[in-house]
């Protein structure tokens, strides 16, 4: 509510010089052309590496953007090992980690697995001196054959992953599963919780027959 009848201001620090503390950027063109430069003196200090990561495929969270695919923070343990490249090495050679990452989907392992078997088949390892090549470095047929690019983002992009709804026949429908998915499921996951119970009485009852002989 304002402030009625002639009583005294609040301290409230309304009457600071305001306009000498706004920020006013008429700088942005400029700063453009200087971003701009410096990714290009960045591209050309790393040559022939790439500036950039190789990054997973990942959804994004939440029900309504999980149609949606873009790049993750690093490729799973799971994926490297099934690409076959070691945890420790796969840094050196331009490839992301994030070892807390987890794959919830047989679909993601596979599409990241043939994402790092493509980077691999592209992948050329300079020796670090010329002429004295080490184990693990390209052979100078492929450095004379490289076609470098400044970026694996661009080498390998992500594709988006088509939407559309798509008809099957009605026999191509799976098969349904005998008392149900929802029987289904609490069933292999009692049998899981209850395994070391049963495997323990199956085994006391092997020991009492055996003492009863």
């Amino acid at each position: 509510m304002a402030i009625k009848h002639n009583n005294q201001i609040q301290k409230n620090h309304f009457r600071k010089d305001w306009q000498r503390r706004v920020r006013c950027h008429f700088d942005q063109a400029p700063q453009k052309i200087r971003r701009r430069g410096a990714r290009s003196a960045k591209a050309a200090a790393l040559a022939p590496r790439p500036v950039d990561k190789l990054r997973p495929i990942v959804r994004c969270p939440t029900i309504k953007y999980n149609r949606r695919v873009r790049a993750g923070r690093g490729f799973s343990l799971a994926e490297l090992k099934a690409a076959g490249i070691p945890k420790l090495y796969a840094p050196t050679i331009g490839i992301a980690v994030d070892h807390r990452r987890q794959n919830l989907s047989e679909e993601s392992l596979a599409a990241n697995v043939a994402r790092l078997k493509a980077y691999k088949e592209r992948l050329v390892v300079f020796p670090r001196k010329a002429g004295k090549p080490k184990a693990g470095d390209s052979k100078e047929t492929d450095l004379s054959k490289t076609s470098i690019s400044a970026s694996s983002a661009a080498a390998l992009p992500i594709v988006p992953y088509s939407t559309a709804v798509t008809e099957i026949k009605k026999s191509e429908m799976p098969k349904q599963i005998e008392g149900g998915a929802y029987r289904k499921l609490r069933t292999v996951r009692a049998d899981k919780r209850n395994q070391g119970m049963r495997e323990k009485r199956a085994k006391d009852k092997a020991e009492a027959e055996a003492n009863k002989k």
